[in-house]
């Protein structure tokens, strides 16, 4: 009861600040400009002022281009957000003074934690839904249907990709006690990934698989990335369980 109660305020936080709501309408735009963006980007070409000449070379868009867009802009922005989202959550309540008077309700830090966590899950599968629907529909207007099963992977795979991240800078948060800094730190670690994930053999092993892994079920290669997939798993439970053992000796 516990659990479900603090998950509760979470959640209406989240809706309360317009956290939510944000969220919602930036995944949501791109989410249907991405198929938009794609279709008429040789005309975009075209209509910029020397630029028109290089509009011939730009091979006639496909379905393929779409959801490229879409994944691209998905993991640029939807990274940025779980960054802002998440910065806060713990070191915003520690410099206002309100996790003291969370934890003498009394409530167990390790919830305390866990329900921050899974609101922002459940708020980033909401918008990613919201995202790929818009896109989903846009695509089948300006292309043509893509199959739905390899769409729904590929969104939840890009949810799962994004939690990662989620869990990253929650972690940042109970290290820090502003959200300056539990954002330097959250931008530093993924910046460490992405340097990480350039060294040959290594990419494949890491959350930024999860993506192109959605990709290929769209195209109908038989492509996996289960070892990407347990690694992502495996970094959001050590953050998680990171945080916790970090924050259950912290003085408030």
């Amino acid at each position: 009861m516990t659990f479900l109660a603090s998950l509760h305020k979470e959640l209406m936080a989240l809706v309360r600040t317009y956290r939510l709501l944000v969220l919602a309408i930036v995944l949501g735009a791109f989410g249907l400009l991405s198929p938009l963006l794609a279709k008429l980007m040789p005309d975009l070409m075209s209509a910029i002022p020397g630029a028109e000449q290089f509009a011939p070379l730009i091979p006639e868009p496909t379905i393929a281009d779409a959801v490229i867009q879409y994944v691209e802009n998905l993991t640029q922005f939807g990274l940025l957000l779980a960054l802002l989202m998440t910065m806060g959550a713990v070191a915003q309540e520690k410099e206002r003074g309100t996790a003291v008077l969370m934890l003498v309700k009394p409530l167990p830090r390790s919830v305390f934690l866990l329900t921050k966590f899974v609101a922002l899950a459940l708020a980033f599968l909401l918008c990613v839904a919201v995202a790929g629907l818009g896109g989903y529909y846009y695509t089948l207007l300006l292309f043509h249907a893509l199959d739905a099963w390899g769409w729904v992977m590929l969104n939840l795979l890009l949810w799962l990709y994004l939690l990662v991240y989620v869990a990253l800078t929650l972690l940042a948060s109970v290290l820090t006690r502003s959200q300056v800094a539990a954002a330097g730190v959250a931008f530093g670690a993924m910046l460490l990934l992405g340097v990480v994930g350039a060294i040959p053999g290594v990419r494949q092993y890491l959350p930024g698989q999860l993506p192109v892994w959605g990709m290929a079920l769209l195209t109908d290669r038989a492509a996996t990335s289960w070892p990407a997939f347990g690694i992502s798993l495996g970094l959001i439970a050590a953050c998680l369980v990171a945080a916790w053992l970090l924050f259950r000796r912290q003085e408030l």
